[in-house]
C-alpha cells in the first residue's frame, strides 16, 4: 500500500518528534508549515522534508496530504484544525487541544461532521509503566479505587535563562503549566479511573521569571466514581526531578517506582512484569517512542484496520474532556480555590478505565 502522507505543522516539537515518530509509524512526511521562511527552510533541510509553506491550505492543495499534525501554540489549534478538516485531511493535534471547551467542542463537531480520523497527542498513554498501572486498575488488582496521589517536581522552568517553547509562558497563546504538563496527567487519571466530577485548585508560579502564565498548580479532585485525589506539578523548581504516583483501592495499592510498576496487597508486595504488548520500540529520548506508538494507531486508524490496540485511543473527545477540567480549574483558582464543579460528559464516550473502555 502507498504510503499516507502528512503535513506536519510547527518546526520545534514538530521536527523533534512529529516527523520522526510519523516516518517510523510508515508515514511520507510531504511538507512542513509554519510563520517564519527563514527557519522552515532550514528545519525542512535539517529533517529531509521536501517541501514548506507558510500557508496551510496551500501545503495541502500542493501535496494532496491525508494527515495534518499540528504542533504548534494551543491559540492556533483552532484554526488550523479547522482549515485542514475543511480540506478532508485526518488531524492529529498536540495538547492542550483547545483554549477553552467551547473551542474543543466547536472542534470535535466539525471533526465528526467531517468524517476524518481525529486524535490528540496525549503519546504517554503509550508509556509502558503507566498503560501497566491502568491495567492493573481495570483487572481489579486493588479492588475499587479510592484514592490517587500525583506529585511532581521538574526543573524545566526554575532557571529563567533555559530555553523553552515561548508559548509556554504566554497566556494569550494558550500558556501555563497546567495546559503544557498539567493535560497530560488529567487525561491519564480520566484514562484510568473515569470522569471528573469537581476540583479545588490554585494555579501558582514558582520560578524567578517576569510573566503571568502558571508553572505550577496544586489540584483536588473528586471523580464521578466517588474516588477522590489530589494533583501537584511545579516545573519551576531547582533541583532533581521526584515525582509520586500512587493509587490505593479497597484490596490493594499500585504504584511506579524508578520506572516500575509494584503492587502491594494482603500477599506482600511485588513488581508487574511489563507486557510484550506494552513494550515499546527502541528510539531515543522518552518522548519519541510512545510517540511512534501513537502514529501507528493514527495509521491503523486512516486505514481501518483492525479495532482498539492494548491502549485506549485518545481522540477529540479526550481533548474535550480534558479542556473541562482545566476550565474548572481556572474558575476554581481564579475563585481562591473554591470548589468547582466540572461539565458532564454529556455526549461523549465515557472514559477508559473501571466503568469505561479499555485500560
Amino acid at each position: 500500500m502507498e504510503k499516507p502522507t502528512a503535513i506536519v505543522v510547527g518546526t520545534g516539537f514538530g521536527c523533534r518528534v512529529h516527523v520522526p515518530a510519523l516516518r517510523a509509524a510508515g508515514f511520507a512526511v510531504a511538507a512542513l508549515v509554519g510563520t517564519r521562511p527563514d527557519r522552515l527552510e532550514r528545519k525542512a533541510a535539517e529533517a529531509s522534508v521536501p517541501a514548506f509553506f507558510t500557508d496551510l491550505g496551500a501545503a495541502i492543495e500542493r501535496t494532496g496530504a491525508h494527515l495534518v499534525t499540528i504542533a504548534a501554540p494551543p491559540a492556533s489549534h483552532a484554526p488550523l484544525a479547522f482549515a485542514a478538516m475543511a480540506r478532508g485531511c485526518h488531524v492529529l493535534c498536540e495538547k492542550p487541544f483547545a483554549i477553552d471547551a467551547a473551542e474543543g467542542a466547536a472542534l470535535l463537531d466539525a471533526a465528526e461532521r467531517a468524517g476524518i480520523v481525529h486524535m490528540i497527542a496525549h503519546e504517554f498513554r503509550w508509556l509502558p509503566e503507566r498503560a501497566l498501572l491502568g491495567r492493573a486498575i481495570a483487572e481489579g488488582l486493588i479492588g475499587t479505587p479510592r484514592f490517587l496521589a500525583m506529585d511532581q517536581f521538574i526543573p524545566f522552568c526554575a532557571d529563567p535563562g533555559a530555553r523553552l517553547p515561548g508559548w509556554w509562558f504566554d497566556t494569550a497563546s494558550g500558556g501555563g503549566w497546567l495546559g503544557a504538563g498539567g493535560s497530560h496527567l488529567i487525561d491519564q487519571v480520566r484514562t484510568w479511573l473515569g470522569e471528573f466530577e469537581s476540583v479545588s485548585a490554585r494555579l501558582l508560579t514558582v520560578s524567578d521569571r517576569e510573566n503571568g502564565a502558571d508553572d505550577s498548580y496544586s489540584l483536588r479532585f473528586r471523580l464521578a466514581s466517588g474516588a477522590e485525589g489530589s494533583m501537584q506539578q511545579s516545573a519551576g523548581a531547582w533541583g532533581a526531578p521526584a515525582s509520586l504516583l500512587r493509587c490505593a483501592g479497597t484490596r490493594g495499592t499500585v504504584w511506579i517506582e524508578s520506572g516500575k510498576v509494584l503492587l502491594a496487597d494482603r500477599t506482600g508486595t511485588r513488581e508487574l512484569p511489563v507486557p510484550d504488548d506494552l513494550v515499546l520500540p527502541a528510539a531515543p529520548g522518552f518522548e519519541l517512542a510512545p510517540f511512534i506508538r501513537l502514529c501507528e494507531a493514527l495509521r491503523a486508524r486512516i486505514e481501518g484496520a483492525g479495532g482498539e490496540g492494548p491502549v485506549a485511543i485518545p481522540t477529540f473527545r479526550d481533548g474535550l474532556a480534558a479542556m473541562r477540567v482545566m476550565d474548572a480549574v481556572r474558575a476554581s483558582s481564579a475563585a481562591g480555590g473554591a470548589l468547582r464543579p466540572v461539565e458532564p460528559a454529556s455526549g461523549l464516550e465515557p472514559a477508559s478505565g473501571p466503568g469505561g473502555g479499555a485500560a
